[in-house]
């Protein structure tokens, strides 16, 4: 063994790195896929919602003189569009070597970051983002014994899903925490129904799907089922993927990025993603040895009707 030459000896031994880079990070994004899409014009865009009068009894006597009933105005929504951007910068010796996994570091980086910037728009969409127009600082105006006040820069944001339902349609669940009931979810279908809406989906965050397959073992959602195949090979179903209702049935879904208090009831049809700017890579100025690009993209979200949608709330 004194003269064994051993792998721990060698020198230029070739380095074992796998091409394959491995990212389980989740990229899917179903609200905004679900939903459809329209361009704007303006970082301030609006539209008009409308709705009929309470159906009532309506009997005249022969020969009655018309009376003219009060007109009501529309009801006027609006929202802001919010710009997202990441920006990278890559050394050009960075791009010039050899690596495993990718070709050039900037085109990686560059996917990734898009991929990131999907997910944000997710986020936004989906958090209960109140929206507002932003602030510019304006230019500091100093006189004697004097100087202006300032404004703090603030982003312009979207409002988002939850903050584009009609404040009858938000229903919280009782104590502190509690979790969705299925009385609370047929009240809320009831009141959609009402309304006029069509609800198909039921969006909630990975952690109510928790409790909504806890529900399974109550009486109130039935019982966990035993499926056995002709192989003798048996599952235990142990999950709610639509739930139907006296008022229509809602197919469950499930959303990584939505905040995780909130239960939204929906028709993807009443909701556009608004495009202002779509997706773009932008190269920036070279101000050294250095590659510089950033991804920028502004957008909003449009709820056709405020009564057409619900959402559900865990109470804090």
């Amino acid at each position: 063994m004194a003269n064994t030459y051993t792998v721990y000896e060698v020198i230029g031994k070739k380095e074992d790195v796998s091409d394959i880079i491995s990212n389980i990070s989740p990229t899917d994004t179903p609200f905004q896929s679900m939903i459809g899409k329209e361009s704007v014009s303006n970082v301030l865009f609006q539209w008009q919602e409308d709705s009929l009068a309470t159906a009532a009894a309506n009997a005249q006597y022969d020969g009655f003189d018309a009376s003219e009933v009060a007109a009501t105005a529309t009801t006027l929504r609006e929202n802001y569009t919010q710009i997202l951007a990441k920006a990278i910068k890559v050394a050009a010796t960075t791009d010039a070597t050899s690596r495993y996994g990718r070709a050039k570091e900037t085109a990686y980086q560059l996917s990734k970051r898009g991929a990131e910037l999907k997910r944000d728009l997710e986020f936004v969409l989906t958090n209960a983002q109140a929206g507002g127009s932003g602030v510019l600082s304006n230019v500091t105006v100093t006189s004697i014994g004097n100087t202006a006040s300032v404004a703090a820069d603030s982003a312009r944001t979207m409002k988002s899903a939850q903050a584009q339902v009609d404040a009858t349609l938000l229903n919280t669940t009782g104590g502190a925490g509690t979790a969705m009931t299925e009385t609370l979810l047929n009240t809320t279908l009831q009141e959609l129904y009402t309304y006029g809406a069509n609800p198909k989906y039921l969006m909630i965050p990975p952690g109510e799907a928790l409790n909504l397959s806890t529900y399974l073992a109550n009486t109130t959602w039935g019982t966990r089922t035993l499926d056995t195949d002709l192989n003798m090979k048996s599952k235990i179903v142990n999950v709610v993927d639509v739930y139907v209702s006296p008022f229509g049935e809602v197919k469950v879904i499930l959303n990584r990025f939505m905040v995780n208090t909130d239960h939204l009831v929906f028709n993807p049809s009443d909701w556009k993603l608004c495009v202002l700017r779509a997706w773009e890579r932008v190269p920036l100025a070279k101000i050294g040895d250095s590659e510089r690009h950033m991804i920028v993209g502004e957008y909003s979200l449009k709820h056709a009707n405020y009564k057409a949608s619900a959402v559900v709330r865990k109470s804090a």
